[in-house]
C-alpha cells in the first residue's frame, strides 16, 4: 500500500513540475526563437517581467522529486542515474547555466555580455527538457533495467529522442500561454496577439507528435502504449485531448486567463497518463513499484516529511504563484519610492515654516 502512495505522490510531483517548471523553459524557448536584439527587445522585455518572481521556485518540484526517488524508490534511483547519468548530467549543466545567464544577462552593462548570457539562458532552456524527456523516454522504453550500464542506447532510442521533441514543444505551448496571459497583465497589446499565435501554432506541433508517440511506443514501447489505449491511460489520454480543444478555442476567443488553466490540464493529464500506462511498473517490465520500494519504515518517515511538506510549503507555494499571477510582485518604481510633497519632514519641522508654537522662523 505504501509503496503504492509514495509512487503516486512522485507522479503527482513530476506532474507539478513539468507544468511550472515547463512554464519556464518555453519561456526560453520563446527568447531563444525571438529574433535580433531590436526584433526581440519587446517579448524579451515581457520574458523577464514574467519569470523574474518564480523562476527559481520551480525548481523545487525537481528537488522533491529526487528525494523521493533516492529515499522511496532506491534501486530505481540507482539504475536510471547510472544507465542514463550523461543526458542527466547534461540536463543538470543545462539548468545551472540557465539560471547563471537568466540571472547575470540583465545587470550587465556591456551589450556584448548581455547577447552572451542571454544565449546561454536561452540555449538552455532548449536542451535541457530534451535531455530530461530523452531520460524519460528511455525509462518509458523499458531501456533501464537494474544492472544496466550506461550506453547511449538507453537514450537515443526513438522513443526517447520522441519524448525529448515532446518536453521541448509541450514547454514551448506552455510558455506561449503564460506570456499571452502576462502581456495582458503587463498592458501590452501587441505582444498579446504575437504568443497568442505562437501558443496555438504549438499546441497543433503537440498534438501531431503525440499522434507519432502513439505509433513509435507501439512497436517500441508496448506495455506503454498498452496502458495509453487501455484504462485509466485511455481517459487520461482523452482528458488531455479534451483540453487541447478547450485551449485552442479559448486562445481563440481570448478569453482571458482560462486558456492557463486548460493548458495545465493538457501537460498534467499527459504526464499522469504515461505514469498510469506504466503501472506496476517503476520501469516497464523489469521492476515493478513493490521490488523498487525502499523499507516500510523509510516509507513511514518519508509519507511524514512529505505530509508536512505539504501543510508547509504547499500553501506558500499556491500564495506565491497567486501574487504572481495577479501582478502583486512587481519590482517598486522610481515613482513607488519618491517621497510624496505632503509627508512629514523627517527632521521634524514643519514644512509650513512655523515652529510649533506658531510662530514664523527667522
Amino acid at each position: 500500500m505504501m509503496p503504492a502512495v509514495i509512487a503516486v505522490v512522485l507522479l503527482l510531483a513530476v506532474a507539478a513540475y513539468a507544468c511550472a517548471g515547463g512554464t519556464d523553459y518555453g519561456a526560453g524557448f520563446w527568447d531563444l526563437t525571438a529574433g535580433g536584439a531590436e526584433r526581440g527587445k519587446r517579448p524579451r522585455w515581457l520574458i523577464d517581467h514574467a519569470m523574474a518572481p518564480v523562476w527559481e521556485v520551480n525548481n523545487v518540484w525537481l528537488v522533491f522529486i529526487f528525494v523521493l526517488m533516492w529515499t522511496g524508490f532506491p534501486v530505481f534511483f540507482q539504475t536510471v542515474f547510472s544507465a542514463m547519468w550523461l543526458p542527466l548530467a547534461l540536463a543538470a549543466i543545462g539548468l545551472v547555466l540557465r539560471g547563471a545567464g537568466f540571472a547575470l544577462r540583465k545587470p550587465l552593462r556591456r551589450i556584448a555580455g548581455r547577447r552572451l548570457y542571454g544565449a546561454v539562458f536561452a540555449v538552455s532552456s532548449l536542451l535541457t527538457p530534451f535531455f530530461l524527456g530523452a531520460a524519460v523516454g528511455g525509462i518509458a522504453s523499458g531501456r533501464a533495467v537494474p544492472g544496466t550500464e550506461a550506453s547511449a542506447h538507453a537514450w537515443s532510442n526513438p522513443t526517447s529522442i520522441l519524448f525529448g521533441l515532446i518536453a521541448i514543444v509541450s514547454t514551448a505551448f506552455l510558455g506561449a500561454v503564460f506570456l499571452a496571459g502576462d502581456a495582458v497583465r503587463f498592458e501590452a497589446p501587441d505582444l498579446v496577439g504575437y504568443f497568442r499565435w505562437r501558443a496555438l501554432g504549438s499546441l497543433v506541433a503537440l498534438a501531431v507528435l503525440a499522434a507519432i508517440m502513439l505509433t513509435v511506443t507501439r512497436s517500441d514501447a508496448p506495455h506503454v502504449w498498452h496502458g495509453l489505449t487501455h484504462g485509466v491511460g485511455l481517459g487520461l489520454v482523452i482528458l488531455a485531448g479534451v483540453c487541447s480543444l478547450a485551449t485552442g478555442w479559448l486562445l481563440l476567443r481570448r478569453s482571458g486567463a482560462w486558456p492557463r488553466v486548460t493548458a495545465v490540464g493538457v501537460v498534467a493529464a499527459a504526464v499522469l497518463a504515461w505514469g498510469a500506462a506504466q503501472r506496476p511498473y517503476l520501469i516497464p517490465t523489469s521492476l515493478t513499484v513493490a521490488d523498487g520500494a525502499a523499507a516500510a519504515s523509510s516509507l513511514r518517515w518519508l509519507g511524514l516529511v512529505t505530509l508536512v511538506a505539504a501543510l508547509v510549503v504547499g500553501p506558500a507555494l499556491a500564495l506565491l504563484y497567486w501574487l504572481d499571477t495577479h501582478g502583486e510582485l512587481e519590482p517598486l518604481s522610481d515613482a513607488d519610492l519618491r517621497t510624496e510633497p505632503d509627508h512629514e519632514d523627517p527632521t521634524g519641522e514643519d514644512p509650513t515654516g512655523e515652529d510649533p508654537t506658531g510662530q514664523a522662523r527667522g
